[in-house]
């Protein structure tokens, strides 16, 4: 027998990933007789921290995954690159004082190196780097194609602004007030900007989201987002308010006269709820609303102007917060009711938004709590006109369906009823229709800063806002080292004049280009369909690559993105089928959603300013790579949150090493003169049992069920080494549990496979091990015996042993026998393989 040896990982390490990297064993496929697959991660952005553990969440089981289905057959596409512009990337080059393209490349580095070191099979031929001219040229393109189809378009807005970024910020990246990467508060400030049209594609992003395998919570986030609600538009008439204007010399810029006029304004309101529409006592305007410096009255003036500059440093959270006490300014006006021409005061309120509907909403304080509050504050009517469906509220403001009171020729209908009877009627008069309103709102991509995709627009004085022609893509990131902010609201790039001016590529004038650069979601909005052939260089992707790859079939990432990326992603693809550049709608057909793993040291996600990282590196260094993948897997199910355990990882390393000795101990043991015929078939079924178990859990993504259960084959083959098994039959055992063990702990099941074993090609390349299920049945089963119910024995019994005879066996029983007392029988059922209740 040869010398056992104990199990040194790092050597097993620097022995066979060489040798896996000159066989290029993670290329993806090209054998056109097998089915091929697409796995990705999310585009990650990589950081000077490095990764942590916690990313290995993410990055090890897509490894799992890919591994298994080339086992299983399959042309596997697995890549890797980098999504790497962006401000977290300009703000660490500026506090560090190195060029962001440098401080980048370092960080990419770092994220190669330990994703290698975790053995994650990546084909690395297709590394992309969104920072990389070759790329962002096409995300360039990509800003023309939407420009082209009228999905790109500059306006003037007011929008978040971070004073510590000096950027402007979407919508989405603003989190209860604060700036979502420096956690600054954010304030308001106007500009023109660039905007996607997403909300063009609203009802398609709301109604493709059925036809894909999601999570159901990343559907209803994404829905709720979006926001879609169906009611009704309300228009009430400004009934002929008296208005100061102002007019000025153009010449002087002074001015001339004041006088006041009588003109007519609507405010368009938007309700659901058109059933409670005479309760309306007041309305509520946005501080924001166009109408505010029109309608105000010449008293309430002063009054109006100091609460819409106090509104306006609010953040929206703040304003619409349930807890706070709400507050509004009178403006002097009234608006006519249009049903009963009744006067309702219209106010200033800061809980109104400007981003949701039209910035203007009726107050019916007896039916909407928010209401009900503003009413009290400001001693406002509050007149009831539903009631529940069995009386009078017990409630000051009742917000539910009922039935409607004091309504004029609507009173008695119920709310259902008369939401389309008040809205067809307001239809009929000329004041209100059924409207759809959503709470998305076009994608802000402008941003002021320097690491960044340029904006591929030249402005000329005389033609305005111009496309650069795409044979002059891509417009290149000028080099310089005065990137940081000036703090004059304009990107860095405004002030390299030599970029900057340019010629008009129509009418060939001076001309100036668009400084802002494109926000970072536009690069990761494509990138899945460069994977396919990151090379191609005759456009943005090569069509018969994407036509055989995509869409993604699998795609793994946090929770985080289920409203940014995801969102702007589906938006791009929509776009691009829509142009017929591709022939799907949906980029990702599939979507896993990995659980946080969190630090052992507070409970907390893993970062590097809490101090509180374990970094791969460190556990490698430790315990081997197999260890760290298999514990990474075995903390939990794969979206549950856990924590680090490093009782954990030392008992994967254990695991490692038993196979290891195991392996060496029966490979190399004796023949046997005698095989004990009826032990050597439970060996078998053991086997065929586990590949069973193993393939379900590795369908299923339960790696955690399948390292247990590894673990626990494991345990049962120890069991039966004084078992007069053979050594075939060992050999057989062994080497099946190699080829499981191999997508989740590689390195050991390459060198069980190849040096234990003798194999001479790789265990990767090895076909996943089937089973019969004949032999995954058991030959002994156990039988609860129940009479009338209640648990009186249990029997083991041979599995196929025939409904009449399992009968005549439990009642045999003699404890069976006691409880029935002599009683007569009157049925027995048989629940097949577990069960059997005697009723007496």
């Amino acid at each position: 027998m040869t010398k056992q040896t104990k199990y040194n990982p790092h050597a097993v390490e620097k022995k066979w990933r060489p040798i896996w990297e000159a066989q290029k064993l993670y290329q993806a496929g090209d054998d056109l007789a097998k089915p091929d697959i697409y796995i990705l991660d999310f585009f990650p952005y990589p950081s000077g921290a490095g990764l942590s553990v916690g990313h290995a969440r993410n990055y090890v089981p897509t490894c799992i995954i890919s591994r298994y289905k080339r086992m299983r057959g399959y042309n596997v596409l697995h890549p890797m690159g980098w999504d790497a512009f962006g401000l977290p990337a300009e703000n660490y080059a500026i506090k560090h004082n190195i060029h962001p393209s440098e401080s980048t490349k370092l960080f990419a580095d770092t994220y190669r190196r330990q994703m290698q070191a975790m053995e994650c099979s990546y084909d690395w031929s297709r590394e992309i780097n969104s920072t990389f001219p070759d790329y962002y040229k096409w995300t360039q393109w990509f800003f023309l194609l939407l420009h082209q189809r009228g999905l790109a378009y500059r306006a003037m807005g007011s929008q978040w602004w971070c004073p510590s970024c000096q950027t402007i910020l979407a919508n989405e990246q603003v989190e209860q007030g604060l700036c979502w990467r420096c956690d600054s508060e954010v304030t308001k400030k106007e500009l023109a900007q660039w905007y996607f049209k997403i909300t063009e594609y609203a009802d398609r992003l709301i109604a493709d989201l059925d036809t894909v395998n999601w999570p159901e919570n990343v559907k209803t986030m994404q829905r709720n987002w979006i926001g879609r609600s169906e009611g009704t538009e309300v228009v009430f008439e400004v009934k002929n308010p008296q208005i100061t204007q102002i007019s000025q010399i153009e010449e002087q810029k002074s001015v001339q006269s004041a006088k006041s006029v009588a003109k007519n304004f609507t405010i368009s309101t938007f309700t659901t709820r058109a059933d409670t529409l005479f309760g309306v006592t007041f309305i509520a305007i946005a501080p924001e609303h166009p109408l505010v410096g029109q309608i105000v009255s010449d008293g309430q003036a002063t009054a109006v102007s100091h609460y819409t500059q106090q509104a306006k440093r609010k953040s929206e959270i703040e304003r619409t917060a349930t807890e706070k006490v709400q507050t509004g300014v009178f403006t002097g006006a009234y608006a006519a009711h249009p049903l009963t021409d009744e006067p309702v005061p219209i106010w200033v309120a800061d809980y109104v938004l400007p981003s949701y509907g039209s910035g203007a909403v009726m107050g019916v304080p007896a039916h909407d709590s928010r209401d009900f509050a503003f009413a009290q504050t400001y001693d406002l009517p509050i007149v009831p006109v539903i009631e529940p469906m069995g009386g009078e509220a017990d409630e000051d403001c009742f917000v539910g369906y009922g039935r409607l009171i004091n309504s004029a020729q609507f009173s008695g209908q119920t709310s259902q009823e008369a939401i389309a009877a008040i809205t067809t009627e307001l239809q009929t008069q000329g004041k209100g229709q059924p409207q759809v309103t959503y709470k998305l709102r076009d994608w802000l991509i402008s941003r002021q800063r320097y690491w960044g995709a340029p904006i591929p627009i030249v402005h000329c004085p005389e033609c305005g806002p111009m496309p650069v022609p795409e044979d002059e893509l891509p417009v290149l990131l000028p080099e310089t080292d005065n990137f940081a902010p000036a703090g004059d609201g304009r990107s860095p790039l405004a002030h390299v004049q030599d970029w900057v001016n340019t010629t008009c590529p129509q009418c060939g004038e001076p001309a100036q280009r668009e400084t802002d650069t494109m926000d970072g979601f536009a690069c990761s909005s494509w990138y899945f369909l460069r994977f396919a052939n990151p090379h191609y260089d005759e456009g943005s992707f090569d069509p018969a690559a994407v036509r055989r790859w995509l869409p993604v079939d699998i795609y793994v990432g946090g929770t985080e993105h289920a409203v940014l990326h995801l969102l702007y992603a589906r938006f791009w693809t929509k776009v691009m089928a829509d142009a017929g550049l591709i022939d799907f709608v949906e980029p990702f057909t599939e979507l896993r959603n990995q659980g946080v793993l969190s630090s052992p040291l507070d409970g907390r996600r893993m970062s590097k300013s809490k101090g509180n990282v374990i970094t791969p590196d460190e556990v490698i260094d430790q315990h081997g790579t197999d260890a760290l993948r298999l514990n990474v897997v075995f903390l939990g199910p794969f979206d549950a949150d856990v924590i680090w355990d490093d009782a954990g990882i030392r008992g994967m390393t254990r695991f490692v090493g038993r196979f290891w000795t195991l392996a060496q101990e029966k490979v190399h043991a004796k023949a046997q003169r005698h095989e004990d015929e009826k032990a050597k078939v439970r060996f078998e079924r053991a086997q065929h049992k586990i590949v069973k178990r193993i393939t379900q859990e590795m369908d299923d993504f339960r790696f955690n069920t399948a390292v247990a259960g590894l673990m626990e084959y494991l345990n049962s083959l120890y069991d039966a080494r004084e078992q007069a098994i053979g050594v075939e039959a060992w050999r057989e055992a062994i080497g099946t549990m190699a080829r499981l063990l191999a997508p989740l702990a590689p390195f050991i099941a390459e060198e069980v496979w190849q040096t234990a074993l003798g194999h001479t090609e790789s265990v990767h390349l090895q076909p996943w091990p089937s089973y019969n299920e004949a032999m995954t049945l058991d030959d002994e089963i156990t039988i609860v015996v129940q009479v009338n119910g209640k648990v009186r024995d249990r029997m083991k019994v041979a599995a196929d042993l025939p409904v009449d005879v399992v009968k005549e066996t439990a009642v045999a029983q003699p404890n069976v026998q006691n409880h029935i007392n002599s009683q007569p029988i009157r049925k027995i059922i048989v629940v097949p393989q577990k069960l059997v209740n005697i009723v007496v």
